[in-house]
């Protein structure tokens, strides 16, 4: 189960106690944010897509972003494309609906966290099931989820 794999990772940084699990399923933002408490701007999505060379960038974005075409295709030379649901698991372990930048073992991926998430305090991404999740600073979540850099490829609401 990818959430005990995320556990055995968290331990190794000493914060597994920081798993939160529900009840009720936080396979979505509004799910999330209503299990968690918070406005759902304040969940991170870990959204996954494909790259030209079969491999996958996963981008941990807040609940309230959208990923802007223009500006992921600046940043990264090719056209947004999604994973299916079955390309999610091989690369990264986790089913959708609990997807986390954490605990990825497969050198395919790829790792961004957006600056959308920086206006918040503390965000709440998933940790490997559907009804996980962890409270993090936005640079807690960036350094543990060994993220390679900041981005900027989201749009907010107006």
């Amino acid at each position: 189960m990818a959430i005990e794999k995320v556990r055995e990772y968290f331990k190794t940084l000493g914060i597994d106690d920081r798993i939160r699990e529900f009840d009720v399923s936080s396979a979505t933002v509004d799910l999330a944010a209503e299990a968690v408490g918070v406005e759902g701007a304040r969940i991170c999505k870990t959204i996954s897509f494909k790259t030209p060379e079969e491999g996958c960038i996963l981008i941990e974005t807040a609940g309230d972003a959208k990923i802007d075409n223009r500006k992921f295709k600046d940043k990264f030379g090719f056209k947004a494309k999604m994973l299916t649901p079955d390309e999610v698991v091989e690369f990264t372990g986790h089913t959708v609906g609990g997807v986390c930048a954490f605990a990825i073992e497969n050198e395919k991926v790829q790792i961004y966290t957006d600056v959308s998430l920086q206006r918040f305090e503390t965000v709440f991404p998933a940790c490997g099931s559907s009804n996980s999740a962890a409270e993090f600073t936005p640079d807690e979540l960036y350094k543990y989820s060994n993220a390679l850099q900041w981005s900027d490829v989201c749009k907010l609401p107006e």
